[in-house]
């Protein structure tokens, strides 16, 4: 309104210059301003007459203060506050890009790559922010701006500012001015007066339903409604909503939106490495710059790795193998036993493979959890893998033909004192016995070389 546009440009004087309204910013009005002396653009946010009121300017300026003191990439500082009668205000530098409730607002489900990328940068600042013991307490789209490929956390401390210089007493009563109901947790809801940090890690959770799966996990409903199924109602899994989010993923949101603090992830820096594996590509995710594709499905892997179905693939698969082993035998003429260590070969081989994909399994339901194997497997186990079990079964069947020629010519140089290449079938063998009248079919081999002319 005009009015309360032209009563702050009379208490900031001549050191900012207003431009024009920015729109809502949740508990305070936004106005697009000019620092006169340095010659910037800023952000003025004004707390409405209304909420004012009651505000304790003194112990506002000096949450304000702590606040201020934050040093981070991914936090938006506060460059000043003041107050004029039943006005308060603060200055923050003027961020170039989009809030992420404009970009949810367009786009709905965000991709899990991008949605891992916000979430790490909003982790990295509470992180930094819970280290220097300030909690922000209003978490929500509305104060996470986009500026490029990242993301920055505005209004640290103003939550608490305002309820603190307000009395707790009151924070029920401006319920949803202090805290949006969509992403309070339910310590807040219920103006629980020990609300720490956890709080900001619960409104995280719902941050990241709502980027996942286009809307918040409590929805459709009055603010008390809204409330009320924070502290009394489960959050449906995301995977119910949208299939393509990594159960790791869907565990960690759910673990964030725990009704108890104690049962949530106890500090940002305990997320941080979770979101960090997830980004890496052995992760399942895409790395920044590349194309989305979707998370590895290791539920997936690990129902194909089972024992009875690689057993019962493994049956299939011999089955050819030896109707190969056989026409070579057949057709080609080679040696009978041939067939026979085919078969001891396969019956080798089905417990590895077996062993294999247990081993394989065990790994897969590892990673459904979200966890990283970061030390490789140790003793037998690191050799169970499914690119060594097939490597080792294809050299041991490619070693079965220079076996069968040169097994076979050794035989008949030892038989008949020449190095020659015998049909070594059994039929050719049984001619070959003493007991024949005919004698065996001798072809030579290698074939002798030409004898030159003269």
């Amino acid at each position: 309104m005009p009015e309360l546009q032209e009563r702050l440009q009379q208490a900031l004087g001549a050191n900012y210059r207003l431009e024009k309204e920015l729109g809502g910013g949740g508990m305070s009005r936004v106005f697009l301003a000019e620092e006169v002396r340095l010659g910037r653009r800023v952000v003025v946010k004004v707390l409405p007459p209304e909420m004012s009121m009651g505000v304790s300017v003194d112990r506002f300026e000096r949450e304000i203060q702590l606040a201020a003191k934050l040093q981070h990439p991914h936090v938006v500082p506060l460059l000043t506050a003041g107050s004029k009668d039943d006005l308060l205000w603060y200055v923050m530098p003027f961020i170039e890009g989009e809030s992420l409730r404009a970009k949810l607002a367009r786009e709905g489900e965000l991709p899990v790559a991008e949605a891992l990328r916000i979430l790490r940068d909003v982790l990295d600042a509470l992180a930094y922010a819970h280290g220097h013991h300030v909690v922000h307490r209003d978490i929500k789209p509305d104060n996470v701006l986009l500026s490029g490929k990242h993301a920055l956390v505005t209004d640290f401390g103003v939550a608490k500012a305002v309820a603190e210089s307000t009395g707790k007493h009151t924070l029920t009563s401006m319920g949803v001015a202090l805290g949006t109901p969509a992403y309070m947790s339910p310590e807040q809801a219920t103006a629980d007066p020990h609300v720490d940090h956890r709080a900001d890690l619960y409104a995280v959770g719902a941050l990241a339903y709502e980027m996942l799966c286009g809307r918040p996990p409590f929805a459709g409903m009055n603010a008390q409604a809204v409330l009320a199924a924070h502290i009394t109602e489960e959050p449906e899994p995301l995977t119910r909503h949208r299939t393509m989010v990594p159960s790791g993923l869907n565990e960690l949101v759910l673990r964030c939106l725990a009704k108890k603090p104690a049962d949530r992830w106890q500090k940002a820096d305990d997320l941080l490495p979770q979101i960090e594996a997830m980004l890496t590509p052995t992760g399942g995710i895409t790395p920044t710059g590349t194309a989305p594709v979707p998370a590895v499905d290791y539920e997936a892997l690990a129902r194909q790795a089972h024992p009875l179905r690689v057993a019962a693939l493994f049956g299939v698969a011999s089955l050819a193998v030896l109707a190969l082993v056989y026409a070579a035998v057949m057709l080609i003429g080679l040696p009978d036993w041939v067939f026979l260590g085919a078969v001891a070969l396969l019956a080798i081989g089905l417990p590895i493979m077996v062993l294999t994909g247990h081993h394989e399994r065990q790994r897969a339901l590892v990673r459904t959890t979200g966890a990283v194997l970061r030390t490789p497997p140790s003793g037998l186990q690191r050799h169970f893998t499914w690119r060594k079990a097939l490597l080792g079964g294809g050299l041991a069947f490619a070693g079965l033909w220079p076996a069968a020629t040169w097994g076979c010519a050794f035989w008949a140089s030892a038989r008949w004192g020449r190095w020659s290449r015998p049909a070594c079938s059994t039929k050719a063998a049984e001619s070959s016995s003493p007991t024949s009248v005919t004698a065996p079919v001798i072809r030579r081999w290698p074939p002798p070389s030409p004898r030159p002319f003269g």
